[in-house]
């Protein structure tokens, strides 16, 4: 008889670009969308490290259905408050023009703690992210699903990258946002951890050693959360609209399903080096869905988009029980049409104005709503 899967709940954040609609550029909202936000939507919003992004987070969602109403229903809000302040909204990697050295740090002694280590690799952290967490109550089996899902974060991340700009260059990566945030520590791919017991311990020594003051500060592409029991995939570029967020949550949520399947059948996935996921990384970031990526099973070079496909015949299983197959085949029109990335490249390609980028970034946003 065959098993039913578990519900894997989910939980999404999304930082939003606070904009000024004259002059496109990031502007401070001075907590008052964060302050009229909490009104309504309490513990779901929060300030940022820099004043000029506000991040939103859905309760916890038994399925994708349910996490794409709350992304809808919190885009919506927060583009409602940011038009009382004269402000409008957007969703993307990095800015496409915007100075970090212009943008004030929110004042708050967390955020000051971090510049204080940090210094300029901590000011100049003006990057937006979408990060997706999967319910697994088992903590074992939790560290175990990491290990396995770590082989995906570039396949995923091609699928989200939406930062080609920085301080008003074309960078010539899809996305530059996680070459930012390469210069904070404990950033990139996860280590491999072989049992909880063994995490624990390394948790504790950075946080016996002063390190670090709390074990938050892990901020890898996925880790297995210290406070909750889930997974989060912390690697994507924020997207431009709700369809792709949920797509590539929808997708998340089934590399997890399908790999738990997988234990439950003593049937794990391969685990391969961190030094060959980085090169499929690199290309994520500089390519994103164009060129090619490296299929280490068959030890060549495979069109990223085919292995995209391949992905979903992967997890095909699965998707149905967990009903997110409408949302997954939303992928489709990301192949074919392109990333946020390419959107915003083709943008200034006709144009050569990256205020009329911000344009459509901001118009997107809406998009579905």
């Amino acid at each position: 008889m065959l098993k039913k899967l578990p519900v894997f709940t989910l939980g999404v954040e999304e930082e939003y670009q606070i904009i000024d609609p004259e002059t496109r550029d990031l502007r401070s909202h001075l907590s008052k969308i964060v302050d009229g936000a909490k009104i309504i939507l309490n513990e779901q919003v929060k300030a940022e490290m820099h004043q000029s992004v506000v991040e939103v987070g859905t309760n916890i969602c038994k399925s994708v259905a349910e996490a794409k109403c709350e992304i809808k229903f919190l885009r919506s809000k927060i583009v409602e408050l940011a038009d009382k302040q004269d402000l409008i909204v957007g969703g993307a990697g990095t800015h496409p023009f915007s100075k970090w050295q212009d943008q004030p740090i929110t004042d708050d002694p967390r955020y000051h703690d971090i510049v204080n280590e940090l210094q300029d690799a901590a000011r100049s952290n003006l990057i937006f992210g979408m990060h997706c967490h999967v319910g697994i109550e088992n903590r074992e089996i939790g560290l175990q699903l990491m290990n396995q899902a770590t082989y995906f974060l570039p396949h995923i991340f091609a699928l989200s990258t939406n930062s080609p700009f920085w301080e008003g260059r074309k960078t010539g990566y899809k996305s530059f946002r996680t070459k930012v945030f390469d210069k904070f520590p404990r950033t990139g791919l996860p280590e491999y951890f072989d049992s909880v017991a063994a995490y624990q311990n390394y948790l504790d020594t950075l946080v016996k050693t002063n390190c670090i003051d709390n074990p938050k500060k892990i901020w890898w592409d996925l880790r297995l959360h210290p406070f909750y029991n889930t997974i989060e995939f912390r690697i994507c570029d924020m997207c431009l609209t709700v369809d792709e967020t949920i797509c590539i949550v929808a997708i998340i949520q089934a590399i997890v399903a399908k790999l738990y399947k997988l234990n439950m059948n003593n049937t794990s996935f391969n685990i391969y080096r961190l030094a060959l996921i980085k090169e499929n990384k690199f290309r994520a970031a500089r390519y994103g869905i164009d060129n090619n990526m490296i299929d280490f099973g068959l030890q060549k070079e495979v069109e990223t988009k085919m292995l995209i496909l391949e992905l979903l015949d992967f997890v095909d299983d699965v998707v149905d029980e967990l009903g997110s197959r409408d949302d997954i085949n939303y992928v489709h029109e990301i192949l074919k049409n392109g990333t946020g990335a390419d959107k915003q490249l083709a943008v200034f390609e006709n144009t050569g104005n990256l205020s009329r980028v911000v344009d459509f970034i901001t118009s997107e946003f809406t998009k579905g709503l």
